[in-house]
């Protein structure tokens, strides 16, 4: 295996790239694929430093980095403001986790290069790239197992503890049976976001926090994703109503059997103590992935109290920066460790 720096050759064209390599790779996930990577590439990648690992002239795996100031970020771009969309389960595009670890490994050799950054990586990987970790954060990422729970021949609710089922069951005769109902087309899917995101706006700022739609790059990013992915069934929007009202709204990725509940947008007002609106969203949207066979319903990063009542199962994701070991602030990593 070789691994070589090209010269950069465009979005455009990486982006082709991108999905043939893609196409190869079945475990690869939605934060890998190039509808998340390549979403506003020009804007998040000003500096780009693409990795290739090459096998028999073939490519079997690619690392794209953002350059700033000599710290390259896997898949961001290394600001707040524009790797506000969160990634997670990330790693470079491969279908080997050896392959990925030495693409990591050999960002050290580039010049000029004095950190890796890594968002959202599972920690195995991490502790693979090399460097010294000056900083490291964990968030476990709850998950249903569907398969185990379709194996068992088990109905969801009929899965989760009695205090859950209670709330879930109190929640739904509440509203009276809320139905769930998935977006039709692209148009709808983007109609129904901006509904999303004004609920989720309206709950958050009732909290005294923005939300996290609040700049206009979010909006701006969302909506591209939207319209790029949404068409590959990679991105479903669902509506959760009751009498007639929407209750809340669910902007899941959808992604080789693998649901991702990214973000959403309830309707609190009039809910009281007995309205759950997103236990009953979610108890519904797990059941209809349940029903569609796929494998995982992922409420992705952060250990909420409703996320672990639903979840089953978890992952662990690590967002750390890596220094040179014998650089200045590697020694004083090791030393304040």
């Amino acid at each position: 295996m070789e691994i070589r720096q090209d010269s950069f050759d465009g979005h455009r064209a990486l982006g082709a790239e991108w999905r043939s390599l893609e196409a190869q790779c079945p475990r690869a996930g939605f934060f890998q694929s190039w509808s998340w990577v390549g979403c506003l590439a020009e804007e998040r990648y000003p500096r780009p430093v693409v990795l290739r690992a090459m096998e028999a002239g073939r490519t079997i795996g690619l690392a794209l980095f953002n350059n700033q100031s000599g710290s390259l970020c896997l898949a961001g771009h290394g600001t707040a403001a524009l790797d506000a969309p969160f990634i997670e389960h990330n790693a470079p595009l491969t279908q080997e986790p050896a392959v990925a670890a030495a693409l990591l490994r050999a960002a050290w050799n580039l010049p000029g290069m004095r950190r890796l950054r890594l968002d959202g990586v599972a920690p195995a990987l991490a502790a693979a790239a090399g460097g010294t970790a000056l900083r490291v954060q964990q968030r476990v990422a709850p998950c249903v197992d569907l398969v185990a729970l379709r194996a068992a021949g088990q109905d969801y609710l009929a899965s989760r503890s009695a205090n859950t089922r209670q709330q879930i069951r109190r929640s739904d005769r509440f509203y009276g049976g809320p139905v769930l109902t998935a977006a039709r087309d692209t148009d709808e899917a983007l109609e129904w976001f901006d509904v999303l995101v004004s609920q989720h706006n309206a709950s958050w700022q009732a909290r005294g926090q923005p939300g996290a739609f609040a700049t206009d790059f979010m909006r701006r990013f969302h909506h591209a994703l939207i319209t790029e992915a949404a068409p590959r069934g990679e991105v479903e929007l669902l509506r959760i109503s009751a009498g007639g009202s929407a209750i809340g709204h669910l902007y899941n990725f959808r992604h080789r059997g693998r649901v991702s509940a990214y973000q959403s947008g309830f309707a609190m007002q009039g809910a009281g103590n007995q309205g759950k609106p997103g236990l009953s969203s979610h108890a519904l949207a797990i059941g209809r992935a349940l029903a569609a066979g796929d494998a995982v319903y992922d409420f992705l990063g952060g250990a909420d109290r409703y996320k672990r009542s639903l979840a089953d199962d978890s992952a662990v994701l690590v967002w750390t920066e890596l220094v040179r070991p014998w650089s200045l602030a590697g020694i004083a990593a090791r030393i304040l460790r």
